[in-house]
C-alpha cells in the first residue's frame, strides 16, 4: 500500500489554556475522499486548523507527501498543494465571483490571464458560478456561496483539498449538486479530506472515514464498512446512516 498524502501522528493542540486535540492519529490516502465524522465538540474542525497551521500543534507530527509541516506557517502549507475551505467559506461578501476567483489565481492578475479550459471545467461543476460570475457574492445564497468557496480553493490545481461542512445549511438539491461535483473532484484525481455532520452524504461521496470523540479519532476504516454496521454507527456516532 502506498503511503498516505497527509498523515497525522499523535497530534496534540492546545488553545490557550484548553486542550482541544489529545493525539489525533489520521491517514489520507492519495486520490480517496476521506471522510472526518464526529459529534459537536469532537475537535474536527481544530484538526483541520491545526494541518493548515492556523492553530498550532503542540506535540505530534504532520507529514504532507512525505514532507513534516507542522511547524511551517499557513502560506507555505498552501504553497505545497492544499487548499482549505472553512465552515465560513471565507470568500470576500464585497467582491463579485470573478474578483473572489480572481484572488485566489496566484498566477494572473486579470481574468484574462485565468486558466480558461479549468474556469470552463469550474464552469461545469458549479454552473452557478458561471451564471453569477460578474454578481457580489454576498447577495447569493448560502448554496451558491458554497459554490463559489469551492471553486475559490479548486481555481488552480490543488493536491489535497480541504473542506469543513461543505452540506451545511444547504437545501437537498444543492446538496445534490455538491455530492456531483466532489465526485468529479475526485474523479479527476484530487485527493480529499472532509468533515461533514450529513450522513447521507457522507455515505455517497466517501472512500475512507475517521471518527473523533473527545479530541481523538476512535475509528478508521472504510466508509462502506460502516455504512453496513448500524450497531457501529449507533455507538460511534449515536445514530445511523
Amino acid at each position: 500500500m502506498s503511503a498516505p498524502l497527509l498523515k497525522l501522528s499523535g497530534v496534540h493542540t492546545h488553545i490557550g489554556a484548553y486542550h482541544i486535540l489529545h493525539g489525533v492519529d489520521l491517514a489520507v490516502p492519495r486520490g480517496q475522499l476521506t471522510l472526518l465524522l464526529g459529534r459537536n465538540g469532537a475537535g474536527k474542525t481544530t484538526t483541520l486548523r491545526t494541518i493548515m497551521g492556523l492553530w498550532r500543534a503542540s506535540a505530534g507530527t504532520i507529514t504532507f507527501g512525505g514532507q513534516g509541516i507542522a511547524a511551517w506557517e499557513t502560506p507555505r502549507i498552501a504553497q505545497q498543494g492544499i487548499a482549505y475551505v472553512p465552515e465560513n467559506m471565507g470568500i470576500f461578501a464585497d467582491l463579485t465571483v470573478k474578483e473572489n476567483l480572481l484572488l485566489a489565481a496566484r498566477g494572473a492578475r486579470t481574468a484574462a490571464q485565468m486558466d480558461g479550459a479549468r474556469l470552463e471545467w469550474i464552469f461545469r461543476l458549479f454552473p452557478a458560478v458561471e451564471k453569477f460570475w460578474n454578481h457580489p457574492t454576498g447577495k447569493l445564497s448560502g448554496g451558491q456561496k458554497q459554490m463559489v468557496a469551492v471553486a475559490r480553493a479548486i481555481v488552480e490545481p490543488r493536491e489535497l483539498l480541504i473542506v469543513d461542512e461543505p452540506s451545511k445549511g444547504l437545501a437537498p438539491a444543492i446538496v445534490n449538486n455538491m455530492i456531483d461535483a466532489f465526485a468529479q473532484l475526485k474523479a479527476s484525481g484530487t485527493t480529499i479530506l472532509l468533515v461533514e455532520q450529513n450522513l447521507h452524504f457522507a455515505q455517497r461521496l466517501g472512500d475512507q472515514v475517521a471518527v473523533m470523540d473527545n479530541g481523538v479519532v476512535v475509528h478508521a476504516g472504510p466508509m462502506a464498512a460502516l455504512s453496513e454496521d448500524e450497531a457501529l454507527q449507533q455507538s460511534l456516532l449515536g445514530l445511523s446512516l
